[in-house]
This record gives C-alpha cells, sequence and structure tokens, in this order.
C-alpha cells in the first residue's frame, strides 16, 4: 500500500490539509437533515404520514436542485454559487426547525422541505470537480485523479455514517432539533470556507470571456494537445451553445439511480428485519457498518493497478453488487445480517467512484460540476423512490421481499455496464482559471 499512500499524500497536497476538512464538514449536513428531518417531525407532529412526505419533499428538492446548482457552478464560478446556496440552505433548515417545533401543518413543512433540498450547497460534487481541476492542472496522470475521487468517495461514505449517528445522538440525549440547528451551523461556517477557500479559483467559469493564458495544459490524450492549427498559450473561443453529453454519461446516470435504489432497498430490509427480531435499534448499527465497509473499500481503489480500466472496474462492481446482495434474501438472525451488509459494503464505493471516474473522463470540460451534482441527485432520487416502493413491499411480504429489489437493482446495473459503451478516454482536461501557475493551491 506505500504506493497508495504516496497517493493520498499527493492529493492531499493539490488543495492544502484544510480543504478535505472544510469540505467534509459541509457536506456533512447532507447526511444529517434527511434522517434529522424524519426524526423531528415525527416527534413533532406525532405522525410518521407527514415525516415521510416531509423526507421525501427534502429528497425531491435535492434531486432536482442538484443538477441546477452544478450547472450554475460550471457558469458562474464555484465562489459564488456556494456562498448563496450555504446560507440559503442554513436558513431553510433553519425554517424547517421552527415550523416543526411550532407544529406547522404538513404542507407547509413540505414546501420549507422542498426549498432546504434544492438549496443544499453540492460540496461534494464540486469538491470532485474542483481536486480534478487541480489534478490536471498539476499535469497529473490518470492514476492521481482516480485517487482523488478515491478519496472524495471515501469523505462522502464516512459524512453518511457520521451524519445519521449525530442526529440519532442528538435525539438521544437531548431533541432532534438539536441535530438540525447544528447542521444549519455547519453549512452556514463550513460552506462559506469551502466557497472562499483558494482552490475555488481552480476552474475558470464558463460565462466568462476566455482570454490567452500563460502556458497550455499538457494534453490528456490523442488530438487534445496543441497543434500546427491551435498556437500554444491559447484556449478556443467559448461557444454559446453547451457541448452535448456523450450517450453513455445518460447510462450512468441510470446506473447511479439503480445504485440509490439499492441503498434503499436494504435500508428498507434492515429495518423490517431488525425490527422482526425485535432489535429496531440494531438497524442504525447495521447500516453504519456497511458504510464503514465502503469506505474502507473506497480507499482501497488506489491500489487497483491502473492497466484495470473504468469499464471493466464498472462490470467488476457490478457482478460483485450481484453476487454480494443475493445472501441478503437468506438472512435470519442478526449475526448474519451484519456479516452479509459488511461484505456487500465492500461492493457499494467501487462502483460509485467508477462511475465518478467515467463521468470525469467522458463529459465536456464545461459541464463537469453539473455532471457531477447529477450523480449525486440521481443516489439521492432513486433511494428515496425505493425507499417508498421497498418499504411497502417489507411491511407488507416481509424483508425479503425488500432485499428482492436491491438484488434486483444490482442485475440491471449490471445489464448497463455490459452494454455500455464507455470508451475509457481522456475528456477535454478542465479549465484551470486564467492566469494560474501549475501546481498546487494553498
Amino acid at each position: 500500500m506505500t504506493a497508495a499512500t504516496a497517493a493520498f499524500r499527493r492529493v492531499l497536497t493539490l488543495g492544502g490539509p484544510l480543504l478535505p476538512v472544510v469540505s467534509f464538514l459541509g457536506r456533512l449536513p447532507t447526511a444529517m437533515c434527511q434522517f434529522g428531518s424524519l426524526l423531528l417531525v415525527a416527534e413533532t407532529s406525532g405522525s410518521l404520514a407527514t415525516a415521510g412526505l416531509v423526507g421525501g419533499a427534502l429528497a425531491a428538492g435535492q434531486t432536482a436542485g442538484g443538477p441546477l446548482l452544478g450547472r450554475l457552478a460550471d457558469r458562474h464560478g464555484q465562489r459564488p454559487v456556494v456562498l448563496a446556496a450555504c446560507w440559503f440552505d442554513a436558513l431553510a433548515v433553519t425554517a424547517l426547525v421552527l415550523a416543526a417545533l411550532a407544529r406547522t401543518g404538513a404542507l407547509p413543512l413540505a414546501l420549507i422541505a422542498l426549498l432546504a433540498g434544492a438549496g443544499v450547497p453540492q460540496i461534494g460534487p464540486l469538491a470532485r470537480t474542483r481536486l480534478v481541476a487541480l489534478a490536471r492542472r498539476a499535469r497529473a496522470d490518470d492514476r492521481l485523479v482516480h485517487t482523488a475521487l478515491s478519496f472524495e468517495g471515501t469523505l462522502d461514505e464516512v459524512s453518511f455514517v457520521l451524519g445519521p449517528a449525530l442526529v440519532g445522538l442528538s435525539a438521544t440525549v437531548a431533541h432532534p432539533a438539536v441535530a438540525l440547528a447544528l447542521a444549519a451551523l455547519l453549512l452556514a461556517v463550513c460552506g462559506s470556507a469551502f466557497a472562499l477557500h483558494p482552490t475555488a479559483a481552480a476552474l475558470r467559469p464558463t460565462g466568462e470571456a476566455l482570454r490567452p493564458t500563460g502556458e497550455a495544459l499538457r494534453p490528456t490524450g490523442a488530438g487534445s494537445g496543441p497543434g500546427p492549427d491551435r498556437p500554444r498559450g491559447r484556449r478556443p473561443a467559448a461557444r454559446s451553445a453547451r457541448a452535448r453529453m456523450p450517450r453513455a454519461v445518460h447510462a450512468m446516470r441510470a446506473s447511479m439511480a439503480l445504485q440509490g435504489a439499492l441503498f434503499g432497498a436494504c435500508q428498507s430490509g434492515i429495518t423490517a428485519l431488525t425490527a422482526d427480531l425485535h432489535r429496531p435499534a440494531q438497524a442504525g448499527l447495521v447500516y453504519a457498518a456497511m458504510g464503514v465497509m465502503s469506505a474502507v473499500a473506497g480507499l482501497s481503489l488506489a491500489a487497483v493497478p491502473a492497466r484495470i480500466g473504468l469499464p471493466v472496474r464498472w462490470r467488476a462492481a457490478a457482478v460483485a453488487l450481484i453476487a454480494l446482495s443475493v445472501p441478503l434474501l437468506f438472512v435470519r438472525s442478526l449475526g448474519a445480517l451484519y456479516l452479509a451488509v459488511v461484505v456487500l459494503g465492500a461492493a457499494f464505493a467501487p462502483h460509485l467512484i467508477t462511475l465518478f471516474g467515467l463521468t470525469e473522463r467522458l463529459v465536456p470540460a464545461d459541464r463537469l460540476a453539473e455532471s457531477m451534482a447529477f450523480l449525486t441527485s440521481a443516489v439521492v432520487g432513486g433511494q428515496a423512490l425505493s425507499l417508498a416502493a421497498s418499504g411497502r413491499l417489507a411491511e407488507a411480504h416481509g424483508p425479503s421481499a425488500a432485499f428482492a429489489v436491491a438484488v434486483g437493482a444490482a442485475v440491471l446495473i449490471l445489464g448497463l455496464a455490459l452494454t455500455t459503451r464507455a470508451t475509457d478516454r481522456p475528456a477535454a482536461a478542465v479549465r484551470p482559471a486564467a492566469g494560474a501557475p501549475a501546481g498546487s493551491v494553498r
């Protein structure tokens, strides 16, 4: 693991040690608000149906708003977009807390939750975009880019383990409102710190006129570098029309939505099985154990040889998702459940990180933030829909019915991986800010 450790150290030097801290704390509220809103509204309203409506509205807002915020960040830069979004979202989360404590009706609560979801500042996807830009500007090879994406995927997994744990702790020792108040504070403080960090200048907004730069980026693939007809030191003029998205990208978004469906089905099945075993409090711990294993698997991807291309990794991850989810159909005890979901967690991060890597390679450079945000929103949307459907199935037919949904989602993922022509070729390099030197920003 010496080479992998060295690669992670290089990733940390790209943006300096403060960037991963503020990006992690800034994305933590995303993991806290979904579970926290459910607990808060259930306690203040006494209605699980109202809590489910609010949670669904929050997920719907994030699913719809994520790609839009990513597109705005591509066009106008991350700094103004993240600043506006994090403060808007902090106010929306605060309004949701106050409205719930005031026992406001279900419809106003759902509307506020919809706004809170739409305002999520998408720090995770934008941090990926920023690290990719820094790596490309430093003339890094593809291996370092993949390591950066693995690092960001691990931060996501840790946040989605720690976030619900903080909510549960707050609800136990105080009140769910405390957790959401903390989420609003993190959005305002750490979201602003992420927006104002010097690395925000690593990407040039596509809405700005392009000017000559000091030194062109090193070509990342055949035909991408300067030649006789493309003088070194100048970028092509900006086009008014947005670049078209390769067809394979849409298949990868569908695969990511199916990954979210797998998450939701597992969550429903775990909740139903632990309830049947009269150990409902174990559901959160089981799900957290799965997340920890996924985070470990994400870090280990840095050790995968570069000769194993991303399309091959996608198919291998899909096969692993099927093989490791099937045992859930036969789980009947708590010990077996822990073993099955921990092993399954090893397949989650490789699939997610591989899709982020393929997207980075295939999408036009001026639509990278939008594309990263779209993938994250696809997971959220798929999980929300799956929770609603598989939860009903688990209630009517038992935990195995929910786990069957997870297996079905994994089978569909493999179908997409086998039928999609995702050529493992470099996309156009992400453009650095005008006049910025090649190297790290601290």
